[in-house]
């Protein structure tokens, strides 16, 4: 027996995998920490061997590097499960595993995979390989240097992309000009305040500018988009489109289908692929 979670910066999500996917779970992430959450799990359930994670942050080697979206979780997470309990634990970062979800379904090796939640994540995979860097923290998207703003990010800069493009972003941003925290991006699209209409024009560019940034370096041939944001505003698809051809290289935006991602819990299904792609 497996268990799947899905550890990320608003929600935490688990499911059991024994003969398929069992239903998943969801509580707030701010609820429980990652380890607590697991030792529940392992208390219920004592006949799960393995666990796999995807984890909403920085890791190499089993260990957490940095959160910037989450809090209090236990940074040697696999030395500490696999010596306690009869169990192996495998975990990425959340966006390498929608990556390995969205390149089996889409059956493709040059893929994007372009995901606006709690915060902007990235994962690439081109010519059949998985760009992960030196110490594993390749294609960090949210935290490139873009504008400074009256916050800090959670990696601790005040200038970081995914302080413009990311929902937790939106969500700053009405609670610094004092908007009714209710109002959801269509609303700020239509409002007539000035603030309203400068936190989604803010947020349009951002997110051109990250996606114009992917096509033009990556030059893949298919970049997925999903997550939260993109979930909830199917709309933006069509204004994104008419306008992305300002921020890109031409030759790549041509070579390139733009998708909606379509399947449900990406990460979580990617968590799934984390034993064969790590031992692979």
């Amino acid at each position: 027996m497996t268990l799947l979670v899905d550890a990320g910066g608003t929600y935490l999500r688990y499911a059991l995998e024994q003969k398929g996917m069992g239903e998943v779970h969801k509580i707030d992430s701010d609820a429980l920490t990652l380890r607590e959450l697991l030792e529940l799990e392992l208390a219920l359930y004592p006949k799960i061997k393995s666990i796999c994670i995807s984890y909403a942050g920085q890791v190499r080697d089993g260990v957490i590097l940095s959160a910037p979206n989450r809090k209090g979780d236990e940074g040697d997470i696999k030395s500490y499960f696999e010596k306690q309990y009869n169990t192996k634990l495998w975990i990425q970062n959340d966006l390498l595993c929608a990556l390995l979800a969205e390149t089996k379904a889409h059956q493709s090796q040059d893929l994007c995979a372009l995901y606006v939640g709690t915060g902007l994540g990235l994962g690439v995979m081109s010519a059949s390989q998985v760009l992960v860097g030196v110490s594993n923290t390749a294609t960090e998207l949210g935290h490139i240097p873009y504008k400074k703003t009256p916050f800090v990010c959670g990696c601790g800069r005040d200038n970081c992309l995914e302080l413009f493009a990311s929902g937790s972003a939106l969500a700053r941003w009405k609670e610094y000009y004092a908007l009714d925290e209710t109002m959801d991006l269509l609303s700020l699209f239509h409002s007539p305040d000035p603030n309203a209409q400068k936190i989604y024009q803010e947020f349009e560019e951002a997110l051109l500018y990250a996606m114009g940034t992917v096509i033009t370096l990556f030059n893949p041939q298919k970049l997925v988009l999903g997550g939260g944001v993109f979930e909830k505003n199917s709309w933006l698809y069509e204004r994104l489109f008419k306008k992305l051809d300002r921020y890109c290289f031409t030759l790549s935006l041509k070579a390139c289908d733009i998708i909606e991602s379509k399947l449900e819990n990406a990460p979580l299904l990617g968590a799934l692929e984390l034993k064969g792609w790590m031992n692979g």
